[in-house]
């Protein structure tokens, strides 16, 4: 009888003990970082999207001459080239420039066309920021490609006329959301 009791204290004792572990994850989160959830933003909603578009359309109809003295989004420019911790790092920075010029093109248009684009792309630059914050200390200095996109992201709102940041950021605004930001929300999943 002390052996059947022994045995179902320990059946018992194991029962509990794997009860209280917790439930086993199914399926693989989106990113590593603690406190970051870009994942969700792999796709905008059908009405975010054409928030863009009638901006953007808006807006290019706006822009008169301009000439740029270098190609600020070249179009050999990929998110795929960087290492994954990377990518939020220049999609954050690419995010800055942009907003930053579509509030000085807000300040100066008529009628808010760009209120619902700003909120939508201050909630995605707020959330890449926790990104950023949150991944794991990799060096002092970004190097190579990131290093020169960083740079040359930073040194173009020293160079470049106010018309050839906006005409620039316009033609990669859908660029931003649907490439750029879809490989980083993608995470090591973006090959």
């Amino acid at each position: 009888m002390t052996m059947a009791m022994a045995w179902v204290l320990l059946l018992v004792t194991a029962g509990l003990s794997m009860a209280t572990a917790g439930p086993v994850p199914t399926s693989k989160p989106t990113t590593t970082w603690k406190g970051c959830d870009i994942g969700r933003f792999k796709s905008l909603s059908p009405r975010e999207v054409e928030a863009f578009k009638m901006a953007k359309d808006a807006l290019e109809n706006s822009l008169k001459n301009w000439s740029c003295s270098s190609c600020l989004f070249p179009r050999n420019r990929d998110l795929r080239q960087l290492q994954v911790w990377e990518r939020p790092v220049a999609l954050e920075a690419e995010l800055t420039l942009t907003l930053k010029v579509l509030e000085t093109m807000a300040d100066r248009s008529q009628g808010g066309i760009l209120d619902q684009p700003l909120h939508t792309l201050h909630h995605i630059h707020s959330e890449l920021q926790a990104c950023v914050k949150a991944q794991p200390t990799v060096g002092p200095q970004p190097r190579g490609r990131l290093h020169h996109w960083l740079h040359r992201l930073h040194e173009a709102s020293k160079k470049e006329s106010q018309g050839c940041l906006e005409a620039s950021v316009l033609f990669n605004l859908f660029r931003l959301l649907k490439k750029d930001l879809e490989c980083v929300a993608s995470g090591d999943l973006c090959v």
